[in-house]
């Protein structure tokens, strides 16, 4: 390794080591071009991950969510803004950069099981594969850890015709632990899935997000999943709109009017309630949910009356007359 090369290394552990944030993006821009048409699928995207988070990214068809997901993992480019990974600007990577970032950093499973298994092979066997690929040593070990960690140790030797498609699934999952990756992404991972396997696959991930500390991305259009997991960003019209956060009631109430934990009855249960965050971006400008316009019957590019309350720390947005 060259002494340029050892540097940079060195500094790019270092911001990895400073950053609270696994993804970082600001003002993330996608633009895919041919010769007639020119289609944006991110216009100035923002979002902020925490190392170790479980997040669910959801949004209608066209939203730019899938976009976002193929970018993490190193499928497409930005064209434009910044999309850090793990202390890493991957708008500055070389073509060997992302090579080495697929193969180190994050892992992928797919909706489609085709892409992601080996139908001839059996479990072990294909989760043994990507560490062949890579020579890693002690293979068979690993592979059978892995998939004891996804509950099938029972069905190593099974092949895919031998198995469910949650099974299939729970595969997908340890071979994308293969590399430990400190970032799982999954896309649509329970599309395929009754609802039963789909809770069981939610487990798989909030079991490797606790007890490996890999930080876990799912974009998912079932909102019912998605109301099983803690933060969940709402993507609309190629930008972040929302967030819903699930908090206890008394951490809501604690927050915004300082009331005290101490207070809430004695052997009361915990109600988690949800809350959600209309997201403001680095320039200033707030993206209101759909349903939220309906209900006050504004339309978008219509112009609104904003009463600001500096006491309360409070805006209200409403028609103009």
């Amino acid at each position: 390794m060259t002494k340029r090369k050892k540097a940079k290394l060195e500094h790019e552990q270092e911001l990895m080591a400073e950053s609270e944030y696994a993804i970082e993006c600001e003002n993330l821009v996608k633009i895919y071009k041919t010769d007639q048409i020119e289609v944006v699928a991110l216009q100035g995207l923002d979002l902020q991950i925490k190392r170790g988070e479980l997040v669910a990214i959801v949004g209608t068809s066209g939203s730019g969510k899938s976009t976002l997901l193929n970018m993490l993992g190193g499928l497409d480019k930005p064209s434009a803004g910044a999309l850090t990974v793990n202390g890493r600007n991957l708008l500055k990577f070389t073509e060997e950069d992302y090579m080495i970032y697929k193969r180190n950093t994050v892992g992928f499973v797919w909706q489609n099981n085709a892409r992601n298994l080996v139908p001839y092979l059996t479990a072990v066997q294909n989760v043994e594969l990507p560490m062949l690929l890579q020579g890693q040593k002690q293979r068979r070990e690993k592979a059978l850890e892995l998939l004891d960690v996804v509950g099938l140790s029972h069905r190593i030797n099974s092949r895919l015709d031998q198995m469910s498609g949650g099974e299939q699934q729970r595969v997908a999952i340890a071979i994308s632990l293969a590399n430990d990756p400190v970032i799982l992404l999954a896309d649509e991972p329970t599309g395929s899935v009754d609802t039963k396997t789909s809770d069981q696959l939610l487990q798989v991930f909030k079991d490797i997000n606790e007890k490996r500390g890999v930080t876990v991305v799912i974009v998912t259009h079932d909102l019912r999943l998605a109301k099983q997991v803690n933060r969940v960003v709402s993507i609309r019209d190629g930008r972040t709109s929302s967030e819903i956060i699930r908090k206890t009631h008394a951490e809501i109430m604690q927050e915004s009017k300082g009331w005290d934990n101490g207070a809430e009855e004695e052997g009361a249960e915990p109600v988690e309630v949800s809350e959600e965050l209309v997201v403001l971006d680095r320039t200033g400008r707030l993206q209101i949910p759909k349903d939220y316009l309906e209900a006050l019957e504004i339309k978008g590019g219509s112009k609104v009356k904003a009463d600001l309350d500096l006491e309360q720390q409070r805006i209200y947005i409403h028609k103009a007359q």
